[in-house]
């Protein structure tokens, strides 16, 4: 399983996207201090499976994600333009253990026609990809690794769902946020201000993506302050979504899961409206993953409920 891995995510990396046409202005390269989270998939010993003797000394049999997710049309909204997907599933065969998680999240663009259609049809074009491109070779008898790197099956997946759109709902426009792990390395596919967040165990949460939004745009080229941006009647303005008529790019992140700890995958109906610090500290005081997603939920409800919220939540291995 360790080979087939290796053989999976060995390939060239497909690098991050800025997208520099609608917007007259030159954004800034992207840093990010966090080694374990963005360490480049070259080294074997990253992409490997994790093995028996791992998991029995962490106490865990088979080693393996755990995940749970919410939603809520929110009080000020009359329907949901939310989607979402959530699977996760484990491979154990004798020689070690191997988790899968697929999670997805959607958000339709308010003020575009049909925007709940946009986001379920970018949910369902993109879950149906990547599992007949990744999943199902995986699991088939064969162990045959799928024809192209992981990178790719995202960017296309992601591109697919773009089209589809655009043949089937017109003036339609959703963001796309995909997380894909496998094993020990994940694979995000990203457009348009949906987010994932890496949580520590202490509950400091670190944004893995960036917003395509013109004030986060505007944030990074320091012409506005966060506290300016997260005022700004522009902030929920985007240059890049999926279903628009501009050439299509997603941001491609891949890197090693940053364990032990969670990932977050959410609409802007949740990280917009409550703060980091109270998302963490809901985390931190639930008993479940269940309880967990739900209290965010509710919180942003309790906040006004301005928007549609999703939440997906991952407790990554130990």
């Amino acid at each position: 399983m360790a080979k087939l891995l290796d053989r999976i995510f060995k390939r060239k990396k497909v690098p991050e996207y800025i997208e520099e046409d609608t917007i007259p202005l030159k954004s800034p390269v992207r840093e990010v201090d966090d080694e374990q989270v963005t360490r480049p998939l070259t080294s074997p010993a990253t992409m490997t499976s994790i093995s028996r003797e791992t998991v029995h000394q962490a106490g865990l049999e088979p080693s393996q994600l755990l995940a749970s997710c919410a939603q809520s049309v929110g009080r000020q909204r009359d329907h949901n333009e939310d989607a979402m997907f959530c699977l996760t599933t484990t491979f154990s065969s004798n020689d070690s253990s191997l988790p899968f998680g697929l999670y997805i999240v959607a958000d339709g663009m308010g003020g575009h026609h049909h925007g709940e259609v946009a986001s379920e049809i970018a949910i369902r074009s993109m879950a149906e990809y990547v599992i007949h491109k990744a999943l199902m070779n995986l699991i088939g008898v064969d162990h045959q690794p799928p024809e192209d790197p992981l990178q790719e099956i995202i960017k296309t997946g992601v591109q697919i769902a773009h089209n589809n759109i655009l043949k089937n709902v017109s003036g339609g426009g959703t963001t796309l946020t995909t997380v894909t792990i496998i094993g020990n390395q994940m694979t995000i596919g990203h457009v348009g201000d949906s987010r994932v967040y890496a949580i520590t165990p202490e509950g400091v949460l670190k944004p893995l993506t960036r917003d395509h939004s013109l004030v986060k745009r505007l944030e990074e080229l320091g012409q506005l302050t966060a506290e300016e941006a997260a005022l700004d009647p522009r902030r929920n303005v985007l240059y890049h979504a999926l279903g628009q008529g501009t050439p299509l790019e997603p941001e491609i992140i891949s890197a090693s899961v940053p364990k032990p700890g969670y990932l977050l995958v959410c609409s802007d109906g949740l990280w917009g409206v409550i703060s980091e610090k109270v998302i963490g500290d809901i985390i931190l005081s639930s008993e479940t993953l269940p309880e967990a997603c739900q209290k965010m939920v509710d919180a942003a409800n309790e906040a006004g409920g301005p928007d549609n919220i999703t939440s997906i939540l991952v407790k990554l291995p130990d």
